[in-house]
């Protein structure tokens, strides 16, 4: 995972969190929603991109 992903899924992840904070209290349930779903989605790459490095440290400990 590059430097700039890193950056760029944590940025999106707090994004979400305070999409959460900002819409729980205004009481907003929309905002909420779209907060959990921003913050999963980076979660969501987050993993993919550790997969992604785990396999690539695999092949290079079998070459």
């Amino acid at each position: 995972m590059s430097a700039t992903d890193k950056v760029r899924n944590e940025a999106e992840e707090l994004s979400g969190k305070t999409k959460q904070a900002v819409g729980r209290a205004t009481g907003n349930e929309s905002l909420v929603a779209k907060g959990e779903a921003q913050e999963t989605e980076a979660q969501a790459r987050k993993a993919a991109e550790h997969v992604k490095d785990a396999g690539k440290d695999v092949k290079d400990a079998f070459q």
